[in-house]
Formats: C-alpha cells, sequence, structure tokens
C-alpha cells in the first residue's frame, strides 16, 4: 500500500514524501535499446511485486498518424510533425498521471527519446506538479555493430516498415536517426548534476549514476547494471520424480524414483546433444535435484535459494490429508494462491523475494541449465513469460520436461521438450468453488491422480 503522496507548500508545489509514485524516463537516440530496457524494467518491476507499467510514445504516434511515410516526419524543421509528436507525449504524460495518480501504479516508464534538455524540463515540471519523483535512463552507444543489430532486430518488424523491403527501412530508420542527433543533448554531470539517473554507455560497458534518492531508484540502478545482451538460452526443469511425488505428498526431500533416476540419465543425453558451451548447472539443496544433476556428470552449483517453497505445517501431507486436517487452510490457499502462506511456511509471494538474487545471477550469466522445484519453476518462468502473481501459481510445469527460453528483443521464446519418460502429474488445476464452506469432493475436485 502507498501512503500519502504529496503535500503543498505555500507556491503550491507538490512536494515528495519518500513513498511517492516514480516516473522512469528514457533518454538517447534511436535503436539504442530503450524499449528493450523499459520491457524488461517493467517486467522486472512487476515481478518483484512493485506496479508498473510501460508508456512507448511511439505507440501513441502510430495510433495517431495511422501510417506512417518517411522519416521526414521526423525533421527538426517540420512544424506539422513537431505538434503531433508533442501531442502524443502530452497524451502519455496523461495517462501517466492516470496510472500513478488514480489506479493506483506506483512506477510509470516514459518510453521515448526525450533528447533535449527542454522536453526533459517539461517532464520535470509535470512531475513535481503532480507529486511524482523522477528517474532517467540514457543509453548511449556509438558502436555501428550494436545500432545495426539493433535495428536489424527490431526496427524492421515496426509497423512503420511494414511495406517496406529491408534496404529501404534501413536507409529510411538511419535518416531518422539524423533527424535527431543535431539536437541530441545528453544528461551532463554538470547541467544536470541535480538531477537523478543512469547513464548506460554502450550497452552495459560503463555506468554513470547520479543522484540515487530511494529503494526503488536503487534496486532499479542494481537490475540495469546486471542485464547484458549476449545471446543465450536458459533451460529450466524440474528433478526427476521422486517417492514423493508418486505418493502425492507435498514438499519433503527425498529421493529419486526409479523412474525420476531414469528420466536424470535421459537429461545427460539432452544436455549433451545441445552442445553447449561453458553451460552452468544449478540446483537447490535438496537431495532430489542434486541427485538429478549428479547424473549429468559435469560441475553444478547449490542453492539454497532454489529449495521448494516451504509448506510448513503440510509438508509431506497429502492434498487429501490437508482438506481433512485443514479445511480453512486449504480453502484460503485456493482464494488467493500467491499469497497465502502455509501455517510455518512460505507463500509464492516470499518465494519471489528469495528467488530476485537468483534471477539478478540468470541476467547476469550466458547459458544455465537451472534444475528446480514445481513452484519455484513457475516464479522463474513468471518471470521471463511476464506472467501476472495471479497466473503465476497455476503455471504448468510437469516433471520430465525442460523449457529451453530464448531471450528475445522485447519477450522470449520457449521451448518444451518432453524426454519421454513417463512420471505421476503434480499440477493442480485452479478450482472454481473456493469457498470456505465448500465439500471435500468440491474441494479435491482438481487434485491429481496419485498411489
Amino acid at each position: 500500500m502507498r501512503g500519502s503522496c504529496r503535500s503543498r507548500n505555500t507556491r503550491d508545489r507538490a512536494v515528495c514524501m519518500t513513498n511517492c509514485p516514480t516516473l522512469i524516463v528514457t533518454v538517447g537516440l534511436p535503436a539504442r535499446g530503450k524499449t528493450y530496457i523499459s520491457k524488461k524494467l517493467t517486467r522486472y518491476l512487476n515481478w518483484i511485486g512493485v506496479p508498473t507499467k510501460e508508456f512507448n510514445v511511439g505507440q501513441y504516434r502510430r495510433e495517431c498518424l495511422k501510417i506512417y511515410k518517411s522519416f521526414e516526419f521526423f525533421r527538426p524543421d517540420n512544424e506539422e510533425g513537431l505538434k503531433i509528436r508533442r501531442q502524443c507525449a502530452l497524451a502519455a504524460l496523461n495517462d501517466v498521471r492516470q496510472y500513478l495518480s488514480v489506479e493506483g501504479g506506483q512506477v510509470a516508464v516514459f518510453d521515448a527519446t526525450n533528447t533535449t534538455r527542454e522536453r526533459r524540463g517539461t517532464i520535470v515540471k509535470f512531475a513535481e506538479q503532480n507529486g511524482f519523483k523522477v528517474f532517467f535512463v540514457e543509453s548511449v552507444c556509438e558502436d555501428p555493430d550494436v545500432i545495426a543489430q539493433n535495428i536489424v532486430q527490431v526496427k524492421l518488424d515496426s509497423p512503420d516498415y511494414i511495406h517496406c523491403n529491408t534496404e529501404e527501412a534501413i536507409e529510411d530508420f538511419m535518416k531518422r536517426i539524423k533527424c535527431y542527433e543535431s539536437s541530441y543533448q545528453p544528461l551532463d554531470e554538470v547541467l544536470d548534476r541535480d538531477l537523478s539517473y543512469i547513464k548506460i554507455i554502450d550497452v552495459g560497458c560503463r555506468f554513470l549514476v547520479n543522484r540515487v534518492l530511494d529503494h526503488v531508484q536503487s534496486r532499479i540502478v542494481y537490475y540495469l547494471m546486471n542485464i547484458h545482451i549476449t545471446p543465450r538460452s536458459i533451460y529450466l526443469c524440474r528433478h526427476g520424480e521422486s517417492d514423493l511425488n508418486i505418493k502425492g505428498r507435498i514438499g519433503g526431500d527425498s529421493a529419486l524414483s526409479a523412474r525420476g533416476k531414469e528420466y536424470a540419465k535421459c537429461l545427460r543425453k539432452f544436455i549433451q546433444e545441445q552442445n553447449i558451451t561453458d553451460l552452468k548447472v544449478w540446483t537447490s539443496q535438496m537431495k532430489r535435484t542434486i541427485q538429478t544433476a549428479e547424473s549429468l556428470g559435469v560441475p553444478y552449483e547449490q542453492w539454497k535459494s532454489l529449495n521448494e517453497i516451504d509448506a510448513g505445517v503440510c509438508e509431506e501431507m497429502m492434498y487429501e490429508e490437508i482438506q481433512e486436517h485443514f479445511p480453512l487452510e486449504f480453502a484460503l490457499r485456493d482464494q488467493d494462491k500467491y499469497r497465502y502462506r502455509y501455517p510455518k511456511g512460505e507463500s509464492y509471494e516470499d518465494l519471489v523475494q528469495r528467488l530476485e538474487p537468483v534471477i539478478m545471477e540468470l541476467e547476469r550469466q550466458e547459458n544455465v541449465l537451472v534444475v528446480c522445484h514445481q513452484a519455484v519453476m513457475r516464479c522463474l518462468l513468471a518471470y521471463f513469460l511476464d506472467k501476472t502473481a495471479d497466473e503465476l501459481p497455476y503455471l504448468k510445469c510437469p516433471l520430465h520436461t525442460v523449457l529451453k527460453l530464448t531471450p528475445m528483443a522485447y519477450g522470449c521464446k520457449v521451448e518444451s521438450v518432453y524426454l519421454g519418460v513417463d512420471s505421476v502429474n503434480t499440477h493442480r488445476d485452479r478450482p472454481e468453488n473456493v469457498r470456505a464452506q465448500r465439500t471435500t469432493e468440491d474441494a479435491l475436485l482438481t487434485v491429481p491422480a496419485h498411489l
């Protein structure tokens, strides 16, 4: 919950309190990765529980214009173009105000070039009037290879160039960049010393950080200093089937079943066939993930953070037993599975906080195989696929299946590979009846079959 966001001084200027909303503003020439940064940052902040929304001014311009003709629209002497762009920026800022002041958002990401000191001053004034903090994120890159790669990867798929061939599109976009270069005023260490910002230089080779004011801004800086754009794949899988899985018992620290051991051998073969350079393997500290990784015949690293969700007093119980002994708890969990905390245990919300260092390290690394557990895999998957807290606890993460995640420009490609070894189903669908007074039959309707 957010408290009172602002008070007023004698000149009726909004004064920010500690926990008032934050407006993140991107700065930089086109094809510098601003939208990539905006989307990743929005996804991360939402995942850690900070309600965040992205406002891309280019989208407002496309909705306004419908048809893009050429770079001429962006020429600094095109008065009609300037007028439309200014209107689109103001429309986006109005929506920012609505989101942060009325809809309960905590962070808005204003994704645009914002290349002039005058435009940034307008945004700062807007923020002051509404009681928002401002944090600028500037991406500076002079490497022609990186810029060219970004144009090909991202810009050519833009609706702006749907009717152009590749050469025409690249030529037009390069001219569009030129339109901004003459008026571009980068954030300056002296002139902008009073602003809060991070300057990302050459896609993370260097950083300049200035006036970080609060916890949210420090989290943003920490995150942006850890992400990279090197092509890689992340492999997520659960341990092999365990003895407790077969019996339908949750949690515990049991060993692999015979089928679980068979899966571990198949996983080794699969990983070898992938021919991955410098693969890192991470497991939890629980027996079933360690036994699975042992079969791979490669070094692995144990993380306590990757241990399965702690079911507290319900550890090693069947769902039927939880319903029998704790029917109210069983119903409460179904009512809000993400926030429900097992007595003396954890919630999915707790698990996300516990897994944040894992996500940070995954962002820093290249190719990684994470051998983990159902609830843990759901949390990691939700981060990469931008799933909501409501969707997260019901994501399907079956046993004996590997998910290969390949981060793309604005999202993540997912390939699901079943390794052909039978196992029990441990997935329980969201029940329709979640009332505390429901019958036992209704409560257990979606419980998967087991011994």
